[in-house]
């Protein structure tokens, strides 16, 4: 006779096997490892950032050759001469500590310009470098207008001090602190330790960083500039205060530019390709962001309060 299994029997179980353990990914840990170092690096150019050398021997010797006179001692003569300052004045300062971070640039104008299939070369080097200066003239010609209507009444303008500081530099110190803060936190954004609003529209993040770059004007101390806006407020002209900005804000981009198309030129778009990757794009974004979005803060808002009393920050020999 069979045997039948009582209904209270037991039914045999089969073994159950343990959830599979999910390895946390190494990307968070190695972008924060990027973000350390980038902000450490940003940290150490402010350390050894000589603002003697960058303006003057750099700058001068630069603007000087192109003009072919003294910029800074020969008086601005005309709109055309003014148009021609503009420009010049601001290739000459494209590395000066208040143009210095639109390095940071190049990382998202090749995410912008990437694309798998590169038939149309000049389109993808021009299409970012428009978006980029699309946000940047919008800036720079809006602010130039509206300096020249208020004019003297601007920070940027005054000669006045606050405990011992130019109320000139204040702002430049409020103005690339913002900016600096931003820069950081769009890189960290494109490392993916904080919410990236970013992740899809690379465009717009060109755009911002654009507009920030435009930005840099607002808050610039540079001598060669300040004898601009000086000009621009005595022609009265707030078409010629925006075109002077304007072309000002182009002049600061153009080795950056050139160095992109250069570079992508070389490489038969081969560095778009490459760049095609979302972690490599990431990690050279963000780690050029954050180095000088650091860098812009340490240096406008500790570094240089510093030389007038206020706080302390080491310097080399040599600044």
């Amino acid at each position: 006779m069979a045997l039948r299994e009582s209904p209270e029997s037991p039914t045999p179980r089969r073994p159950v096997s343990p959830a599979p353990v999910e390895l946390a990914s190494p990307a968070p840990t190695r972008h924060g490892t990027a973000a350390l170092v980038s902000a450490a690096a940003g940290v150490l150019l402010a350390v050894l950032w000589s603002f003697e050398f960058v303006d003057s021997v750099i700058g001068d010797t630069v603007a000087n050759n192109l003009l072919g006179h003294d910029a800074k001692a020969t008086a601005i003569g005309g709109t055309g001469a003014g148009l021609l300052f503009a420009f010049v004045s601001g290739f000459a300062g494209t590395f000066t500590a208040c143009n210095i971070a639109m390095v940071a640039s190049v990382g998202p104008l090749s995410q912008a310009g990437a694309s798998n299939r590169l038939r149309h070369h000049l389109r993808s080097l021009l299409r970012p470098v428009g978006w980029l200066a699309l946000g940047m003239v919008a800036v720079s010609a809006t602010y130039g207008a509206v300096g020249v209507l208020i004019g003297d009444g601007l920070p940027q303008l005054s000669t006045d001090t606050v405990g011992g500081m130019p109320v000139r530099l204040i702002q430049s110190s409020v103005v690339f602190g913002v900016i600096g803060l931003v820069l950081a936190l769009l890189g960290l954004s494109a490392l993916g330790l904080v919410p990236d609003v970013f992740a899809r529209r690379p465009v717009a993040r060109v755009v911002l960083i654009g507009a920030l770059i435009g930005g840099f004007l607002i808050g610039r101390p540079y001598p060669l500039f300040n004898k601009l806006f000086h000009w621009a407020v005595e022609t009265g002209n707030p078409v010629y205060g925006a075109a002077a900005f304007t072309l000002q804000s182009l002049g600061n981009i153009v080795i950056v530019t050139l160095l992109f198309v250069v570079v992508v030129l070389v490489t038969r778009g081969g560095f778009l390709r490459w760049m095609t990757d979302p972690a490599r794009s990431a990690l050279v974004t963000g780690t050029l962001l954050v180095a000088l979005g650091v860098f812009t803060v340490v240096y406008w808002d500790l570094r240089v309060p510093s030389i007038f009393g206020v706080g302390w920050f080491p310097t080399m020999p040599y600044n």
